[in-house]
């Protein structure tokens, strides 16, 4: 039994619903049908034409989107549409034929320096994961055949995934100006194959999920929750735009300190301390007035 979830979410378009999923469903390919007989390949969107008021599907690796014909308004239909989908899927149901799935698709990755500089960040233009996932070794790598192929350069220390891109440390025996378009044709040749970035039970397994996305942040005191929605809305974006990641670890009440965990190009960056201190640990300050002594990081 696999454990897809399917979440719905309106577009700019109101004929057009997208129903986004938790998981991979295609190896980064997209399918579009416009009718039953074009959707041979797909036994999913044959069964969603079977629906009298669909009018065209549209396949990504990481939702469906499905546009109506106006005999009725989204809002009647769209939840038995979504747990429609949801049960298809888990009980193993086929989204595209293996034998009509092109080979390779056009990737582009680029590579992008971070304030880390022994972390490297490699951009592609296609959504890889759907949660973070930080490994340290090989051995610990063994959720993500990606990361596990990385760890056979003899350069690599970490690999760090999330949304649509990888995070690279290195050890100092290389230097990046010798090994970066190395390491971007390798990551762009694997994507255009189709291989897998991680494995289907992966996101299930992984420990270190956000706290505000499981039943842990429903557990916390009012001051942690707090503390978490302000990383996430102001803190989170700004670190992964250079490659890392900020997942808050607990709250002491007494000594009003925030213990934080530091992830990807975050981890050991030289002005980590100081974006830290100057930064987050302010930040806190303001924020929840009489409520914060200081912020201490764990290096992931």
């Amino acid at each position: 039994m696999k454990n897809f979830k399917v979440t719905v979410k309106e577009t700019s378009n109101n004929s057009i619903v997208k129903f986004e999923l938790n998981q991979f469903i295609t190896k980064h390919q997209s399918f579009e049908f416009n009718n039953i007989d074009e959707a041979k390949s797909s036994p999913l969107a044959q069964q969603l034409f079977y629906l009298p008021f669909v009018k065209k599907v549209y396949i990504t690796s990481s939702f469906i989107a499905v546009e109506r014909y106006n005999i009725l308004e989204w809002h009647e239909v769209q939840d038995e549409v979504a747990e429609q989908i949801e049960s298809y899927l888990n009980d193993g149901g086929i989204v595209v034929e293996d034998t009509n799935t092109p080979k390779k698709v056009p990737v582009t990755v680029y590579a992008e320096s971070t304030p880390n500089p022994t972390v490297m960040k490699f951009v592609a233009n296609k959504k890889l994961v759907t949660t973070l996932f930080e490994f340290t070794s090989i051995d610990d790598a063994k959720p993500s055949p990606l990361a596990t192929e990385l760890f056979h350069f003899p350069f690599v220390k970490s690999v760090f995934l999330d949304e649509n891109y990888v995070s690279i440390t290195k050890y100092d025996i290389a230097e990046w100006q010798d090994i970066t378009n190395e390491i971007r044709e390798f990551i762009k040749s694997y994507i255009e194959n189709g291989k897998d970035i991680v494995l289907t039970n992966a996101v299930e397994s992984q420990k270190n999920s956000n706290p505000k996305l499981d039943t842990h942040f429903e557990s916390l005191d009012a001051i942690s929750k707090d503390i978490i929605t302000i990383l996430d809305e102001h803190v989170r974006p700004a670190v992964a735009s250079d490659g890392g990641n900020i997942q808050f670890i607990a709250y002491d009440s007494e000594s009003k300190n925030v213990s934080v965990m530091l992830q990807g190009a975050c981890s050991g960056c030289p002005s980590s301390t100081y974006t830290l201190k100057n930064g987050i640990e302010n930040m806190l300050k303001q924020m929840l007035p009489g409520k914060i002594n200081s912020v201490e990081a764990i290096n992931g």
